[in-house]
């Protein structure tokens, strides 16, 4: 699943393949892409860069293409001659170089316009957890703004603070021994801070690539406390993993019920200090 760490080693891949090289042709089943792509031909790429859960690839005279994976996107770099495992006409934006093309497939969001009114788009998003050095107080204070119910939709409002997907939202609830359910209200700063220190830290670690893990472990089966392990045992207690959905977007959460347990009236004023 596409987070912030998958996008920062997208990035990474593309910026490679792209940089410093001219745009041979644009091409791609996105409708931005059939109205504006045009206007990126013949351009050389200057940068690429992630942002949460967004990818920018700059070109100079100042356009910008921005792309949004969503929950299936995924960005895939090729050869001039090397073969397509996926049909081409699954892919939403090809940038073809004379040395490499690289190619975005299922992503629901494709954006192509002066980097501006792209940065105008992106500049509503929160800190990148990604980055070296969050701004912990800053987003504690977006997080206090935020109308999110519980801190499972906080965790994805990314006008808080962008760059965690349902992935981490679960395991850094796990860790933290938060239930998904607890209303933001009922935690103080130095909680709310530490949830976002941890998703930093999870992130971060993931960034080099391999298999994604937040136990530690990079075998198949053993990389997640809670993530899709619904009715399995927790791995600290042996109590049945538990899930449901939430939000507008019927997002699932896993967690453990016995090592997260849902507050009581009492606790909530022992948090509140």
């Amino acid at each position: 699943m596409p987070e912030g760490d998958t996008l920062h080693r997208a990035a990474a891949r593309v910026g490679a393949a792209l940089i410093g090289r001219r745009l041979v042709t644009v091409e791609g089943t996105h409708r931005a892409v059939a109205r504006d792509g045009r206007r990126l031909t013949g351009r050389t790429v200057t940068g690429v860069e992630a942002i949460g859960k967004h990818l920018l690839v700059h070109t100079d005279g100042g356009w910008t293409v921005r792309t949004h994976l969503g929950m299936t996107g995924r960005w895939v770099v090729l050869a001039p001659d090397a073969p397509w495992r996926t049909s081409p006409g699954k892919a939403r934006l090809v940038l073809r170089t004379a040395e490499a093309i690289a190619v975005c497939f299922a992503a629901p969001t494709v954006e192509i316009g002066p980097t501006s009114q792209v940065h105008a788009t992106v500049g509503r998003l929160g800190p990148d957890l990604v980055d070296d050095a969050p701004p912990l107080d800053t987003i504690v204070t977006r997080a206090r703004a935020s109308m999110s119910p519980t801190v499972a939709d906080l965790l994805l409002d990314q006008q808080v603070a962008s760059g965690v997907g349902n992935v981490y939202k679960s395991e850094v609830l796990f860790l933290e021994r938060l239930a998904p359910v607890t209303s933001p209200a009922d935690l103080d700063d130095g909680i709310l801070a530490a949830l976002y220190r941890r998703a930093h830290r999870l992130l971060v670690a993931n960034v080099t690539g391999g298999q994604r893990t937040t136990t530690g472990s990079r075998r198949p089966g053993r990389n997640y406390w809670v993530y899709g392990r619904a009715g399995r045992p927790c791995r600290r207690c042996g109590a049945p993993i538990a899930s449901t959905t939430h939000g507008r977007h019927d997002r699932v959460t896993y967690w453990c019920p016995t090592c997260q347990p849902q507050p009581s009236a009492s606790s909530r004023s022992t948090v509140n200090g």
